[in-house]
Formats: C-alpha cells, structure tokens, sequence
C-alpha cells in the first residue's frame, strides 16, 4: 500500500489528515472486512491524540475543493463507518471509486471492498476480483489477500487453491498478517500445497503476536492438540484466553472446556459455566449445548432440567447435532419438558440424517417399536446393520434381537 510519513503530535491539516491515513493504512492487514469499524475506532483515538475529532476530519474533507486520491480514501473511509458524519454508503463508493480512477493502489482495493460487500452498489464480485488484481499488482498486501481470497472461495473466478496459496505467500512475506493467518489454513489444511502442520503452526504464532483473534485461537488449538508443536496444555489455555477476551466466542467455549476439565488451569466448574453462558446467550451453539449440560448435571451451577431443555431445544433448532440428540432424550424421557415421543423421534431423525451415531441407533429402536412413527421393522434393520457392519456393538446386539424376535 502507498503511505506517507506523519508526525503524531503535528497541527497542521496536512500533517494530521496523512496521519490518520496511515492508521488506515497499517491497520487493514490486522483485522478481516467484518472488523473495519475497529480500524475506524483506532482513526478515533489517532485523531483524539492529536486534538481533533471525526467531525474535524470529515469536514475538512467535505469542504476541500481539490482532494488528492488520500482525501478520497479518507472520505469514502468516513462516509462507510459514519466517522463525523452519518455513514452513507453511496458517497462512501464514490470516494473510493475516484481514488481508484487515479490508479490508487489502497484506493482499487477499497472499491474491490465495495463490489465485493455490496457497499453502496450492487454486488460484483466479478468487478471485486478485476479491482483486488489491480491493486495486487501494484503491491497492495491487503490486496493480495483478498485476490487470494478470490481464487480460494472461487468469487468472480473459478477456485484455485494454489493460486490462492501463492498470492497469501506473497502477503505473507510482506507482513501481512491477514495473509499469514490465510496461508497457515493453507498449511493447516494441505490446500493448494502439501500438509505440513509446523509450518501452519509458525504462521499462526507469528500471527497471533500482532493480535489477530484468529491466528490465537487457531494457534491454541494447535498446543491443545499437538499438531505442529508439542501439547502445552497452559499455552493453550493461554492463547485461548486472549481470543477470549475479545469477544471470540468458539474461543470462549475452548476456555470454558480448560476451566472444566482442568487443562492448563485449575478446575473451576463454576468459570467454566460463566463462560458458556457468556457464549450462549450471544447465540453461539456449542456454548448453549454446554450451558445445558452443566445445568442438567448442576456443574458450576445448581442444577435445573427446565433451562437444560431451553438451552438443547435453542442449540438445536440452530443446527447443533449433539444438542438435537439431548433435547430428542429430553422429550423421551420428560426431563425438563412435556413427555413426548413423537417431537423425540423427530429430533433423533434430524442428528441422524446428520451422522450421529447414538441418533441412528436410537432412530432404530423407534422404527422397531414404533416409538413417535409408524412401526417399520425394515427401516430398524437397515440401521443396526449399517452401525453393526462399522463395528457398533450396541447395534449388533440390536440386530440379534431383531432376528430372535422375527423368528418367533
């Protein structure tokens, strides 16, 4: 990206308007499209130090009547996150749209952004990928990034994973956090280059130093789970404390297991079921599934088998498997609702269809006895043999039943 030089504790326009550009400017590399308005919030603190305000700024521009490609970028930055003004979108895709006409690197992106989000336009993506390419080209690493994004996701252009991995490698080795974030999945994965969890690990970590929620998160997984590193039970409660505290909420859920079950921390049952809480009621599934746990076993919390109900019947209905199959034994058993075989049935055919295997056996022994549906000896079959010929014990004794029964 172009950038110019700026002294923080400067007074004259020129020196403050740059100066908010270049925290625009460096700071696109550290947070994914959806978390802009935290680059905005960073612009708000740079122009606080510097005694001026959003409004400042956004007039400044309004009123300039010959604005360089910089004041374009700025204005159509205010105008997208209403810093100083009410957001707008339209003069938020005009202002990038004449940065971009002047072939400005950082300006082509933003209008990629715009094509590629719908901001102010219709959404393009064909338009977003000629845009990013552009402004790759021109060595935008945030560009390249989202280039590579193009080619990974198949937007505007057919996938291409290896071209994905090339330009994320060229982010990457510019710095781009974004792009080593990107590039580690690459390794993770073994998509679009060969497997190699070490060096998915390497990029994480290095990723995850400058504050990138994902990178941190992922790299804590790797220490739970020993994948390109040995297991560090503390690094990963560790890593996963600081996605946490931001807000991430799979990261929540990590922590939480930690606090359970003693990894890398003290057991604490009753921080365990604050986190999952904390997760659940901002809509995250796995959190409302260990929410209800804890309270249909009372850990962390006394126990209540109507809101362990709520929290598997909400969880389920979002498409959580393990929560369908809790809240299908709810029903059966009229723990914490109303006896119901039928709405059972019906939440064990749903985890089923889904590949959980308690599901499908239980599916089994509601087709053999005609639990919640019509009796259907055939359908009960076709599933015990399915698990039994995958080595399900459970299954297999089911089917011998089921032929002890058919022969008498």
């Amino acid at each position: 990206m172009s950038s110019t030089s700026s002294n923080e504790n400067a007074t004259s326009p020129l020196d403050w308007l740059e100066g908010a550009f270049i925290v625009i400017n460096e700071n696109l590399a550290l947070f994914p499209a959806s978390e802009y308005s935290k680059v905005a919030d960073l612009v708000k603190k740079y122009l606080v130090h510097n005694q001026k305000t959003p409004e400042n700024l956004f007039n400044y521009l309004d009123n300039k009547s010959s604005k360089r490609s910089i004041d374009y970028i700025l204005f159509g930055f205010c105008s997208e996150h209403g810093l100083g003004t009410v957001p707008n979108f339209t003069k938020a895709f005009l202002g990038f749209q004449k940065a971009a006409n002047s072939k400005d690197s950082l300006g082509q992106f933003f209008l990629g952004h715009c094509y590629e989000k719908g901001i102010g336009t219709s959404q393009d993506q064909g338009k977003a990928f000629e845009l990013y390419s552009k402004a790759a080209e021109a060595g935008d690493t945030t560009a390249q990034r989202s280039f590579g994004n193009c080619y990974f996701y198949g937007w505007g252009t057919k996938k291409n994973h290896e071209k994905a991995f090339e330009l994320y490698s060229k982010a990457a080795e510019a710095g781009n956090t974004l792009g080593q974030y990107n590039l580690a999945i690459c390794y993770a994965n073994g998509e679009g280059t060969t497997k190699n969890s070490e060096k998915a690990f390497e990029l994480y970590s290095k990723a995850a130093k400058t504050g990138n929620t994902l990178a941190q998160y992922n790299l804590a997984l790797c220490y739970a789970n020993g994948e390109g590193t040995t297991k560090n039970s503390e690094k990963a409660f560790e890593y996963f404390s600081k996605a946490a505290e931001v807000g991430y909420l799979n990261a929540q859920c990590n922590l939480a297991l930690c606090y359970a079950y003693g990894e890398g921390t003290t057991e604490n049952s009753e921080k365990a079921f604050e986190l999952y809480s904390k997760a659940a009621e901002a809509g995250n599934t796995l959190g409302q599934y260990n929410a209800a746990i804890c309270y249909a076993n009372g850990r962390g919390t006394t126990k209540n088998l109507e809101k362990a109900f709520k929290l598997y019947f909400k969880a389920a209905e979002a498409g959580n498997t393990l929560a369908q199959y809790n809240a299908a034994i709810c029903y059966a058993n009229g723990e914490g609702t109303t006896k119901n075989s039928e709405k059972a049935f019906k939440l064990y055919l749903k985890a089923a269809e889904a590949g959980n295997i308690s599901a499908q056996l239980k599916l089994g022994d509601y087709y053999f006895n005609g639990w919640g549906t019509t009796k259907n000896v055939a359908k009960a079959l076709k599933l015990y043999l399915k698990l039994a010929k995958e080595g399900n014990t459970a299954a297999q004794y089911n089917l011998e039943l089921c032929f002890d029964t058919e022969l008498d």
